[in-house]
Formats: C-alpha cells, sequence, structure tokens
C-alpha cells in the first residue's frame, strides 16, 4: 500500500483539494467509487486506479483516469482510437515501456503497481492478474511450442515438475476446446487458427486461477461467429477461475452484452462511467450518445428503395478459382490446390448495393479480384455492363476498367504517399489519356463531393485522417465517373463515427450519380446499414442470396442463421436476451471439399437430424433453390430452426 508521503510526490496538491478535483472532473465517478492511494480498499475492490497519468514524451495519453473493480465483476473500457483505453489496460499490468511517463496509482489487491520493482510485477502477472492481448500471434514466442509456453507459465508461479506442467497444459487447452490438446500441445503458435490462438491465450489466462484478467480488445481481428465463442469461453473462464474481468473494445455491442459497468474514455479522459444499463438506456455525455447513435445495429435498417426492373451491372454466375500448392524451394512441384472461389453466384444491378459476407476464406476477396481482373475466368461467367469478360479485347478492357473502380480496405496502403492529394485523384484520368491539365481541374469538384475542402488538393496522405484518406480513396474512384465501385471492407479500419460519416458519404453518391455498388465486408451490422440485396459465401460458395430484409430478418441457412445471430447489438437489454448459435470450431480451410455440403460439420441443423434425413447432407452438394421474392438458398433443410 502506498504511503502519505509516495501520494504527496505523486500529486503535489494537497488531499481535500485532490479529492474535490477529482468529484468536480467531467465524466468522473463520485470520491467514494475511486481510492486515492492510502485509503483502505473495501473487501470487494481488488483492482483500483486513481488519478492514473501517463505521458509519451510531451504528448499525455492518459490524462486523470480514475476506477475501481469488484471482485467477480466485469468492466468494459470504450473509446475510439487514441482515447486511451488500451494505455489504461497496459499500465494495470505494469507493462508500459520505459518511455513512459507514469503517474497516479493503481493498486492490485492492496498492492501497488505504479513504481514496484520488476521482481514484484513478476510474482503478480500471470498469479494474480492476467493479460490476453489483441494479438496472440505477436503475444506468443513463435520458437517455442504452445504447450511448452502453457507449462512455462504454470512453473513460474507453482512449484511443480516439467512433467505435471506439461499434463496442466493439456488440461488448460483441453478447458478451452482445443481438439485433439495433446496433439497440439506440441504445436508453433502459426499452426494454429486465430481462434484457437486466442483460446490458447486464455487458457495462459487461467493457468494460476488469478483474481483479475484484462483482455485487451481480444476478438477484434476475429470473425464474428469466432468472437462468440471467445466471449463465450471468457465467460466459462470466469467462471472457473471466479476472476474479475476487464474488457477493452471499441464495439459497443460487445460490452452490452458482457459488462456490468462502462467506462466510456475520450482523448485521455473518463468522460462518463456508471452500470451498462444506465449508460447505454440513459447516457449524460454528448460523446456517449453519439458513439451509441453511431453504432450500426442489426434490429435498425434504413427503408427499403424501389429497385426492381433496373438492368444488371454485374452477373456471375458459378464463379470458380483454385491456386496450386506447391512445394520446394529450388524445384517447385505441385502437392496439392486450394479452391479459393467454388461456385460464386452474383448479381448488382443499377443504382444497387449488393452485400458480399461471409467469414475469412470464405471467398469474398477472391471473387472481387476476379471481377476486377476483366479476364476469362477458370471456371464460370463474368459479365460486366453486359460484356462477358472472357471474350474482352485489351482495348475493350482497357474501356471497361473506366466504368468498374474499387475502393480498398487500408487507404494509407492504397495512397501512393510520395504524391499529393490531388495527383492521386487525378491519376486515373491520366491512365484513360484525359489530358493533364483538365484532369487536374476536377479535382477541387471531387473533393467537395466527397466533403473535403478542394484546398485540401495539395496535401500528403500522411496529413489526412484514417476517414480523410477514405474520401480521398473514394474521390479518386469517382474520378473516371464509374458506373460499378467495388467496395473492398471500407471502413473496417475506422473508428465507429468515422464509419458512420463514411456510410452515410457512399449512400449519398449512390443515390445522386446513381452507382452500383458490390459492399464486401465481414460485419454484418455495417451491411444491415448499407445495402439492399445480400448474398452469402461459405467455403467458396453462394449459400443464400436475396433482399437485405428477407435474409437478414428470415434467414433460411443455417450458416447465416448463426452469422446474424453472433453479431452483437448496443442494447444491454436486448442483447442478454438473444439466443446465440455457436458453430463448432473454424472455419475449414480452403484445400478441405468434404463430400456432400461442405457446412455439415459445423451445422447445428445436420447435428439434430436422424440418419435417413442426413443422407442428403452427407452425399449430395445443395443446389440453390427459389424460395420467393428472389430469396434463394443451397440447403438441404431451408429454414429449419
Amino acid at each position: 500500500m502506498v504511503g502519505d508521503g509516495l501520494r504527496d510526490a505523486v500529486d503535489p496538491t494537497p488531499r481535500p483539494a485532490r479529492r474535490a478535483r477529482r468529484a468536480r472532473r467531467p465524466g468522473s465517478a463520485a470520491p467514494s467509487a475511486a481510492l486515492t492511494p492510502g485509503e483502505p480498499a473495501p473487501d470487494d475492490v481488488v483492482l483500483s486506479v486513481w488519478d492514473l497519468r501517463v505521458a509519451f514524451g510531451k504528448e499525455e495519453a492518459v490524462k486523470g483516469v480514475s476506477w475501481d473493480l469488484r471482485r467477480g465483476e466485469v468492466l468494459g473500457i470504450v473509446g475510439e482510437s487514441g482515447s486511451g483505453k488500451s494505455v489504461t489496460a497496459l499500465a494495470a499490468m505494469g507493462l508500459l515501456p520505459p518511455s513512459a511517463s507514469v503517474r497516479g496509482s493503481v493498486r492490485l489487491a492492496g498492492t501497488e503497481i505504479i513504481g514496484a520493482p520488476v521482481s514484484t510485477l513478476m510474482a503478480l502477472r500471470g498469479r494474480r492478474v492476467a493479460m490476453v492481448f489483441q494479438d496472440p500471434l505477436s503475444a506468443f514466442t513463435p520458437v517455442m511450442r504452445v504447450g511448452d509456453q502453457l507449462a512455462e507459465a504454470v512453473r513460474v508461479h507453482r512449484e511443480v515438475s516439467r512433467a505435471e506442467a506439461g499434463r496442466r497444459a493439456v488440461e488448460l487447452l483441453r478447458m478451452v476446446g482445443i481438439p485433439d490438446p495433446a496433439l497440439r500441445a506440441g504445436s508453433y503458435p502459426h499452426e494454429f487458427s486465430g481462434g484457437m490462438r486466442q483460446r490458447a491465450m486464455i487458457a495462459m489466462a487461467m493457468a494460476n486461477d488469478p483474481e483479475v484478467i484484462v483482455a485487451d480488445e481480444p476478438t477484434t481481428a476475429l470473425d464474428v461467429t469466432v468472437q462468440a465463442q471467445i466471449l463465450d469461453l471468457l465467460g466459462e473462464a470466469r467462471r472457473r477461475t471466479g476472476a474479475a474481468l476487464v474488457f477493452v473494445s471499441h464495439d459497443l455491442g460487445v460490452i452490452a452484452g458482457l459488462a456490468d459497468r462502462v467506462v466510456v474514455m475520450r482523448d485521455g479522459l473518463v468522460v462518463e462511467q456508471g452500470s451498462v444499463e444506465d449508460v447505454f438506456a440513459r447516457p449524460k455525455e454528448d460523446y456517449t450518445r453519439d458513439l451509441l447513435a453511431a453504432v450500426p445495429r442489426l434490429d435498425q435498417a434504413p427503408p427499403p428503395r424501389e429497385l426492381s426492373g433496373r438492368p444488371p451491372v454485374l452477373e456471375v454466375s458459378g464463379l470458380s478459382r483454385t491456386f496450386p500448392l506447391l512445394k520446394g524451394t529450388v524445384f517447385r512441384r505441385e502437392v496439392g490446390s486450394l479452391r479459393a472461389v467454388d461456385g460464386a453466384d452474383l448479381l448488382v444491378r443499377r443504382g444497387e448495393t449488393l452485400g458480399l459476407v461471409g467469414e475469412s476464406g470464405s471467398g469474398k476477396s477472391t471473387t472481387l479480384f476476379e471481377i476486377m481482373s476483366l479476364a476469362r475466368p477458370a471456371e464460370g461467367t463474368i459479365k460486366v455492363l453486359g460484356s462477358d469478360t472472357a471474350a474482352l479485347t485489351r482495348k475493350e478492357a482497357t474501356r471497361l476498367r473506366g466504368e468498374v473502380q474499387i475502393v480498398f480496405q487500408d487507404p494509407m496502403a492504397s495512397l501512393d504517399p510520395r504524391m499529393t492529394a490531388g495527383h492521386i485523384i487525378a491519376e486515373p484520368l491520366l491512365t484513360l489519356g484525359v489530358p493533364r491539365r483538365e484532369a487536374l481541374a476536377r479535382v477541387p469538384a471531387l473533393l467537395e463531393q466527397v466533403g473535403l475542402p478542394a484546398a485540401h488538393a495539395e496535401r500528403y496522405p500522411h496529413e489526412f485522417s484514417g476517414g480523410q484518406r477514405q474520401r480521398v480513396a473514394i474521390a479518386r474512384a469517382l474520378s473516371v465517373r464509374p458506373k460499378l465501385v467495388v467496395l473492398d471492407e471500407p471502413v473496417s479500419a475506422l473508428d465507429v463515427t468515422v464509419q458512420a460519416g463514411i456510410l452515410a458519404l457512399l449512400a449519398r453518391l449512390r443515390d445522386e450519380l446513381g452507382l452500383a455498388y458490390l459492399f464486401v465486408s465481414h460485419d454484418l451490422a455495417v451491411t444491415r446499414r448499407i445495402a439492399d440485396r445480400v448474398s452469402v459465401m461459405y467455403l467458396g460458395r453462394t449459400v443464400e442470396t436475396g433482399d437485405a430484409a428477407a435474409v437478414f430478418e428470415t434467414p433460411l441457412h443455417p450458416y447465416t442463421r448463426a452469422l446474424i445471430s453472433a453479431v452483437p447489438i448496443p442494447d444491454p437489454s436486448l442483447e442478454r436476451r438473444r439466443r446465440r448459435i455457436l458453430l463448432a470450431g473454424d472455419p475449414p480451410g480452403a484445400t478441405a471439399r468434404p463430400a456432400g455440403c461442405r457446412f455439415r460439420g459445423r451445422c447445428p441443423v445436420y447435428a439434430e437430424l436422424s440418419a435417413d434425413r442426413r443422407v442428403p447432407c452427407e452425399t449430395v452438394d445443395p443446389e440453390p433453390s427459389a424460395h420467393g421474392g428472389g430469396h434463394v438458398v443451397a440447403c438441404h433443410h431451408p429454414g429449419v430452426a
């Protein structure tokens, strides 16, 4: 426990004035809600953060954060990029780098973390407080087997033999649902899928029954179905260990379903905190209200648009794409094949937005790039604006490229850092032979069309924010007046408020210019906000297509139902009543092509069928069938819940 002398050295302000200042700070809890150093902690407070301030050089990242974590409680910390939420979590673990200047207090059950010697921190980490990182691949040592790393975590804090620690490692992997745990304990981290690595990271956090688990964006990089599994597993970890949980996230839907209390951060400050029910239902701060309003929700959709009778701008039928698997360094030989796309069917009409959704590895991006190549596909047909890409001459393909443009996921990577925004936007025009003076003259109007001042034409990409860079990328795509724009995860790298602005911009441009969008995304809530129709892909194949309202409200394929059920809704009362369908395991690799229905190994409907009703699923790949209103599904038992 920190004494009065150290407390006064941390902050020379007199103690009564400090308490009054904390009470006046906007968004801070009442003085009794966060302890000052030297005050006895209530029996139920296991982690106390008081007036935490963290600076890197002259820049202050955390500016006086205070909160308490009680035993068995889940505290959600939310905020946009740069809000200081992850820095706060790392400070609670004593994991900030030496370059960080840290003031204030972080106490774990009476032990001060700030300024504690390394020996004290080593004794606490893993034993009394454990962390689940956002990227488990970088958190694990790549040259050590997963089982050995788990065993090491056990032996650091317990006097057990190497063999006993190894048995505990296998037991932990079994507890978190790793198949064949004894075998997989001998695997290296890169041999695990993303979901399995995060399960192993949770197993390591559980290894010594800690009092506190700190989870820093543990589901951000995962598919929504795997995210649901990990959230369920974290709940099980809490039940087994009795640990309190600090859950850092930008996803308010996840926090709504998981947290007991929530802390909202912005620019290094706590702007609001309270019970999750109060903060979500009755937010007191404008920022919290804006944050909640910006979150796309599955249960809220724009009004339907009348699009019947419009001509198609893109038609894809039976598209397949296979890549060879090669082995060897000098003499390369083919040892197999990877079927990335295996029966994709798409239709996009003029002025329409088709959302293409599915988990990682479902074939979305490969389908997109096959379309953008404007070449003969290996199998199937692609028609763009009525032209079969298999029959295009080079000149015709060049002309058609002006009609089809793409906006990528990461605008920083897709914009040339050596070019100004004006030259980036003009580049497609120059490629198509437009005179340089004319091309540059169009730039100011294009910038204003996407909501940026014309003067920004002289800026370089690094001088823009993430949302502004994506607006520049959209302006570049619009410069040649296309009829079809392919959007590859265009808002997934953006904060939720910026994301809302980009989605509104895309909808406005679509309506004003009559654009058609192929909107590729793993985020079904985002897709719900903008799409008129939706196509769902699984393991390279389109399994369900229909109007957005039909697919989201009455999904017929069990995979679609599982995807939708796994998307959290930022409403605690609603989210905690929803039935979640947890799929078994991760999606199979693209080299796997089981006989019959390729989804049956994870299908909850198949698992409940009688033996005779399983036969078609095991022997026949289901063909797409129409179910009225343009709703098409490839399933032997459509609509069976």
